[in-house]
């Protein structure tokens, strides 16, 4: 097996990605399961049988999901009692030896979840993408359709009812329980503006019922354990979802995209956007999706437009990028953190 595809190599490389994005206790846990892993222990047991997913499905977040299911749920009162996301003190080496207590004495419950897939519906990625639905309104002043590919749960169609506020910019609802402050550090972003959504729709192939308990416990599980604010982000959008109906299919995304982008709306700006979604999509899917886009460019019109908007890897940041038709001009608007913190407006 090449040693990209082995876990001890994924769970490394997750690591320094965990590090940098602030999480010092999973950056520690994924090292210390690799070399349990490299040694035979219950870590390689548990993921018996998935060596060879593609890298694309994160066996490596696939794994550290079930685990903190297990503690979210209470099934695991040894770790809960080590992870902050349950109140637990989060010290290293504790930590650890709970973990893999957790995988070796639940490890039939926790085989049952590996093979579910990743879904982290990142509420703090919307501080990058109101932004870019701002410089939209700005170009094209007429109603947004929202189309989202992978939408989750549909949180991020909901943008407009979270509250935003950096410099001269206020924008949302003010009401709302997930408030977003001084985001920008570089730049300017678009003036406040009206933003008009005449219609907003997602697809997912797994999506996410938020009036399923099952399903918030999924959304919760994959937000790293020692990262509270985004935990508290999105209790936050959870608890305002209820506000505003969104309508996520599951479906296939060029099916779905092909239907939805058939024929264009005359006044209303067509905008397929999608944050940190294609890592997860294999390579040819990915060249399906952006063939599918760029044919219903080809029937835009100046009446009706459409955009892509994509926060998508970009180094050691992501890059908010917006394509527009006709044209198909392609422009970087913004780069941020992963999880959307930091904005540096480029637009």
């Amino acid at each position: 097996m090449p040693e990209r595809h082995a876990l001890p190599f994924r769970l490394r490389w997750q690591a320094d990605w965990c590090r940098r994005l602030g999480s010092p206790l999973y950056a520690d846990l994924m090292l210390r399961a690799a070399d349990d892993a490299e040694a035979g222990g219950p870590v390689a047991a548990v993921v018996e049988g998935h060596e060879t997913d593609p890298l694309e499905t994160m066996l490596q977040l696939r794994l550290m999901g079930a685990v903190h299911r297990l503690a979210l749920s209470g099934r695991a009162p040894e770790l809960a009692a080590c992870y902050p996301s349950t109140g637990g003190h989060g010290r290293l080496e504790e930590t650890w030896e709970a973990f893999r207590s957790t995988v070796e004495t639940r490890m039939p419950e926790v085989r049952e979840h590996v093979p579910r897939p990743v879904q982290t519906n990142e509420v703090g990625r919307s501080r990058v993408l109101a932004c870019g639905f701002l410089a939209v309104t700005h170009r094209h002043r007429m109603p947004l359709r929202l189309l989202e590919v992978g939408a989750s749960a549909g949180l991020n169609l909901r943008w407009d009812s979270f509250w935003y506020q950096a410099g001269e910019l206020s924008l949302g609802d003010a009401m709302s329980p997930v408030r977003f402050r001084d985001f920008v550090v570089e730049g300017w972003p678009p003036p406040n503006a009206e933003v008009r959504i005449s219609t907003r729709a997602g697809c997912d192939p797994n999506p996410v019922d938020l009036a399923d308990e099952d399903g918030v416990l999924t959304l919760r599980s994959y937000v790293w354990a020692d990262q509270l604010e985004r935990l508290e982000l999105l209790d936050g959008a959870i608890a305002a979802a209820a506000a505003a109906g969104v309508e996520v299919e599951r479906a296939d995304t060029v099916s779905w995209l092909d239907q939805r982008l058939a024929e264009p709306v005359p006044g209303e700006c067509a905008v397929v956007f999608h944050s940190i979604v294609m890592q997860y999509v294999a390579e040819d899917e990915r060249e399906r999706i952006s063939a599918a886009i760029a044919a219903a460019g080809r029937r835009a019109t100046a009446d009706a437009p459409l955009c892509r908007l994509a926060f998508e890897p970009g180094g050691e940041e992501a890059e908010l990028r917006l394509i527009t038709w006709p044209g198909g001009e392609e422009r970087v608007l913004a780069r941020a953190g992963y999880h959307g913190a930091d904005v540096r407006w480029l637009g």
